[in-house]
């Protein structure tokens, strides 16, 4: 069984940055992409990013766009979600997740990576807040 912990969260100022890890374990599958949402109180786990297998796919929610830069490390089992310019309506949950692409191969990920039946597993997750 996959195992995915997150870590990194924290009480930042707005402008200020943070740096999300996610440390994988128990991998059955060799190709996976990975990806990053986030719940705020009472709302919809929302798409934060992507990057597929080799990192040449990278997809952002315009929330995220020219802020965030996710990147992974495949031999290390890690994933990353650089956060600059922090405002206070980031403040959520963030959730590292997973997608086996050999057994979705039937779907390209570039048509639904934003979508949380996406993906298979997913990490607990790490609260970011930011305060004004």
């Amino acid at each position: 069984q996959v195992q995915l912990v997150e870590s990194g969260g924290g009480l930042v100022q707005a402008g200020g940055s943070l740096r999300l890890s996610c440390a994988a374990s128990g991998r059955t599958s060799s190709i996976f992409a990975m990806g990053w949402f986030r719940q705020a109180p009472g709302q919809e786990r929302e798409f934060v990013a992507a990057i597929g297998w080799k990192g040449g796919s990278i997809y952002y929610a315009d929330s995220a766009k020219g802020r965030f830069t996710i990147s992974r490390d495949n031999a290390k089992n890690m994933v990353y979600l650089q956060m600059n310019s922090l405002k206070p309506e980031d403040t959520a949950v963030y959730y590292c997740a997973e997608s086996d692409l050999l057994r979705r191969q039937s779907t390209r990920f570039s048509s639904n990576y934003f979508a949380k039946d996406r993906y298979d597993y997913w990490g607990q997750g790490t609260q970011v807040t930011v305060s004004s």
